[in-house]
């Protein structure tokens, strides 16, 4: 897959995101989380720190220093991506890419960034999170498969990594 559909599907998933946080922040009451289904709930949650509320005590200067971090590794990854030839580690680099955009937004914005979907099992709660979280997960999740399986069967019929 071209970079160009590539972008095409990481402003889609951008685009998901901010509207989704758009809503949930328009019509969600942070102390009142709405049942979906006995699993899953949506409520509005501030994460200031990045995955499971990690780095959350840098105090006023974590938005800043997220951001930067955000940032680094997002040039980091663009290098990646232009180097990169496998059409599913393109897609994923790109899905990760829009999911760190999205909650970088919510930094820049807000100091923190908007979660909302809940999962749980009983009392046991799964840390919330959201559109731009799923993006870079599913990425993160592509580039292993893409690597480790993918990469396994490309060389067993002798296509290299291209």
């Amino acid at each position: 897959m071209n970079h160009a559909r590539c972008a095409v599907i990481a402003l889609a998933v951008l685009v998901a995101d901010q509207i989704s946080k758009w809503l949930v922040l328009q019509g969600l009451d942070p102390y009142h989380p709405v049942e979906v289904t006995p699993f899953f709930n949506l409520a509005l949650v501030w994460n200031r720190g990045v995955s499971f509320g990690m780095l959350s005590g840098l105090g006023d200067h974590g938005p800043w220093v997220l951001t930067a971090l955000a940032a680094s590794i997002g040039a980091f990854l663009l290098i990646w991506l232009y180097r990169e030839t496998r059409p599913v580690s393109r897609v994923a680099l790109w899905l990760v890419l829009a999911g760190a955009v999205g909650n970088t937004i919510d930094r820049l914005r807000f100091g923190a960034v908007v979660d909302f979907l809940d999962f749980h099992v009983g009392g046991l709660h799964w840390p919330a999170f959201n559109v731009a979280d799923s993006a870079i997960v599913i990425g993160a999740g592509l580039i292993l498969l893409d690597s480790l399986v993918l990469s396994q069967t490309r060389h067993k019929l002798g296509r290299g990594e291209g």
